[in-house]
């Protein structure tokens, strides 16, 4: 459904009055300054203000009901998907236990990944508007528990048997079982801790892929030890590293990519807009860029590269990623420089020349450049609850929460995501024995 005019404009200059001056200015205030300027134009401006008040109701049956209808409508669907939500569907959290001798690489994860790139429950307007359906979403993470670091993926509970049917393909020796909600036995966001928490955004438009497992090699069979050089491994030592009472909590939100990022922009032939359109215009313009004096194409080899690697990042099946990142411990443990880390922990899969995944400069750091931002320390105690209550929900993608998300390739994701193998060395992640046998014949429901 399309924007309102100049809405998304609107968006992005209040998103830049923060990052640079540090000013929070929320739609209410917006919403203030208009009655305020109507009232005063109304008190001042005489004959003028009277029949501008008259034109406006006598046109008021042409834009009374495409104003509250809009509105009607998107209250409604909000409602319905929380009444599918609540009274139909239920999660489950799963942790896999990681074996100790796999020598599967990533490749295996990027298969599965595509196994559940999965898009029902929208395919018709009675399923969307009527029944409140919505399609699956999943979350990825990665938890360290005083060190300890464990690997879930939630889901819907319908969708168990996939998850962990084709988990159990790739996987045949690793343990899958039901876990508590880890994020529920501790309230973080209160006293007596104190919380952190991050999104992530990429640094270029989503085509632009990260450097992804492949062009670390790990797409091909395990060589010596001293030969494999994994970007998780970094991410893992780092969650291995939290001390006692400290937690860190890693949550990558993904769901079949359509094409609502783009708010309902249209191609030249009338079709809704995807990020596989993107990366065509993207790549028409870089082509153009690269020409010689005489008007022929003529990119460097690493402009070609470039390109390239577009190609094939878009050449495989995508999904909206929202990543969340949230850090506690007892107030008088609770690191500060931790902030730091965090904020720049996928560090690592970055390039100067493709992209990266950066901090979104939201909550901790929505506080961390201008002391005016949080006077007295109420308001960022409010966002922490909030965003607390935001991962327990696995919320990015729909109400309460839409977060500014990015879209990536299955190949992206199987990077920052995947069964870790054994050349990866990391005391902090328990492993269990490696068997011979089979994956069960009877998956739950």
């Amino acid at each position: 459904m399309a924007s309102l005019p100049f809405l998304e404009e609107l968006h992005t200059w209040l998103g830049k009055l923060h990052t640079k001056s540090g000013f929070i200015l929320s739609g209410w205030a917006l919403i203030f300054l208009f009655l305020f300027a109507a009232l005063l134009f109304t008190a001042t401006g005489g004959t003028q203000s009277d029949y501008s008040w008259s034109v406006l109701f006598l046109a008021a049956p042409v834009w009374l009901p495409i104003v509250v209808g809009r509105f009607t409508l998107m209250r409604w669907l909000q409602y319905k998907r929380m009444d599918f939500i609540s009274t139909g569907k239920k999660f489950v959290l799963l942790e896999i236990r990681i074996p100790r001798d796999t020598l599967k690489t990533p490749q295996a994860m990027e298969t599965f990944l595509t196994n559940i790139h999965l898009g029902p429950g929208e395919s018709t307007w009675h399923k969307r508007y009527v029944v409140g359906g919505m399609r699956p979403w999943w979350s990825l993470e990665l938890v360290s528990l005083e060190g300890v670091v464990h690997m879930y993926i939630w889901t819907r509970e319908d969708m168990r048997r996939a998850v962990e049917t084709y988990l159990y393909a790739q996987y045949s020796d690793v343990e899958i079982i039901e876990a508590a909600d880890y994020s529920r036995l501790r309230d973080a966001s209160h006293a007596p801790y104190k919380m952190g928490a991050w999104e992530y955004k990429h640094g270029q438009p989503d085509p632009f892929p990260i450097k992804t497992y492949v062009d670390y090699g790990l797409d091909k069979p395990p060589g010596r030890d001293e030969e494999q050089v994994n970007p998780l491994a970094q991410v893992l030592e780092f969650l291995g590293s939290a001390g006692p009472g400290e937690q860190v909590w890693i949550q990558i939100m993904i769901r079949f990519t359509k094409w609502e990022k783009f708010r309902g922009k249209k191609t030249a032939k009338g079709e809704l807009f995807t990020w596989k359109d993107e990366a065509k215009e993207t790549i028409e313009k870089m082509r153009k860029e690269y020409v010689n004096d005489k008007g022929f194409p003529n990119p460097t080899p690493q402009q070609k590269d470039t390109m390239a690697a577009i190609e094939r990042n878009i050449s495989k099946p995508g999904f909206d990623v929202g990543i969340r990142a949230v850090y506690s411990a007892p107030t008088e443990l609770f690191q500060s420089n931790m902030k730091g880390y965090l904020s720049n922990v996928f560090k690592p899969l970055g390039s100067e020349t493709l992209n990266n995944i950066r901090s979104a400069g939201l909550w901790s750091d929505f506080y961390a450049d201008f002391p005016w931002v949080n006077v007295g320390g109420k308001r960022e105690a409010e966002d922490m609850h909030a965003v607390l209550n935001l991962y327990r929900r696995r919320a990015y993608f729909y109400p309460p929460y839409r977060g500014s998300w990015m879209i990536m390739s299955v190949e992206e994701l199987a990077t920052l995501f995947h069964i870790p193998s054994a050349t990866i060395k990391t005391s902090s992640i328990p492993r269990i024995p490696s068997t011979t046998s089979a994956a069960p014949a009877n998956v739950p429901l």
